[in-house]
């Protein structure tokens, strides 16, 4: 299998070739990354016909990160066995700042304040003073970094709204699948849309080790390609008609980079690696010309500014760039 092939299936599973509902492409993609919800808005956009976000649940998923999936997919998500990366304070056992008989009553509290209308983080909080809890025990509850807040989203019972302001909803009664089955369904949608990818591509996206992923390959109807000398699997879907996009604007923390081992992408080169995954862990958003990363950009009141670190067709990325945001004030380019 060719480079260019490999690099049109897997733009084709990702649904940035032609695009689809939001549904199909929440659920092919195991969600979309939205630690910023503009950017996870923004990746659905060049991915689907319309975006919709009815039916959308926000909350921590692969990885132990945020993401945006359908509300169908909570049993996969958040089925037995299943390893977010929690500390003590993100769980409902008692920890260094408050037992777990407190932490439970205040749990259910903020359920009940959830249940009532009251879904926003700060007032939450306001809710749980009123009621007694301590400074010190605040720093569990309302911990920056997930709390009780992600305890109650790992159990289900309630998940963020799809907004940029922190604010919860009930999440939707469901049953969580077994492990094992769940873990199955993730690869197959995995290799089926990421596809073609290496064994070590999928255990970074995954979080998990390569012999986790060789036993889930033993269970899926994987074909086999080889591109020097490393082998990728996938899930065959037919070539995909056409060829390379000239040019795509895709997400800050976008499935495209995300889903590859970084290093070893084979859209972005690697002597510019840090230039989009920087060492404060934010993912840019990258521009795509021919199948290859040649830069990134930022938008911010309307005004577009690209950064350039490989040579690129400037009128080509200003005329995509127009055809995206109409109403652009001005677009800065640099070298």
């Amino acid at each position: 299998m060719t480079l260019e092939e490999i690099k049109l299936r897997r733009l084709a599973g990702q649904h940035l070739l032609t695009p689809t509902d939001t549904q199909t492409v929440v659920k092919d993609l195991c969600g979309v990354q939205a630690q910023f919800l503009s950017h996870a808005l923004h990746g659905l956009s060049i991915r689907c016909t319309e975006v919709n976000t009815d039916g959308l649940i926000k909350s921590w998923t692969n990885r132990g990160t945020m993401h945006l999936f359908s509300a169908d997919d909570l049993p996969l998500f958040l089925h037995e066995g299943r390893t977010h990366f929690l500390r003590p304070v993100d769980t409902l056992e008692s920890d260094a700042y408050i037992s777990a008989d407190r932490k439970a009553y205040f749990a259910d509290l903020i359920v009940d304040a959830v249940s009532q209308g009251i879904d926003e983080r700060e007032a939450l909080k306001a809710v749980c003073e009123k009621a007694g809890m301590t400074e010190n025990e605040s720093q569990s509850l309302f911990d920056p970094w997930g709390g009780t807040i992600r305890a109650l989203c790992e159990v289900g019972r309630i998940c963020h709204k799809v907004q940029e302001k922190k604010a919860y909803q009930l999440c939707p009664a469901f049953e969580p699948m077994a492990e094992e089955p769940a873990r199955i369904e993730l690869a197959r949608r995995y290799f089926t849309h990421f596809g073609p990818a290496t064994i070590k591509d999928s255990a970074y996206f995954f979080g998990t080790t390569q012999t986790k992923v060789k036993s889930w390959l033993k269970q899926l109807p994987i074909a086999e390609a080889e591109l020097d000398g490393i082998s990728y699997f996938y899930i065959d879907n037919g070539l995909p008609a056409g060829k390379l996009p000239a040019c795509l604007f895709l997400a800050g923390f976008d499935q495209l980079m995300l889903g590859y081992e970084k290093t070893e992408s084979l859209f972005l080169p690697k002597e510019h690696m840090r230039d989009i995954f920087n060492l404060a862990g934010i993912v840019r958003p990258a521009i795509l010309v021919n199948g290859t990363v040649v830069g990134w950009w930022n938008l911010k009141n309307r005004k577009l500014k690209i950064t350039l670190f490989s040579p690129a067709d400037q009128q080509l990325i200003e005329r995509t760039a127009i055809a995206l945001w109409n109403d652009l004030k001005r677009i800065e380019v640099l070298p």
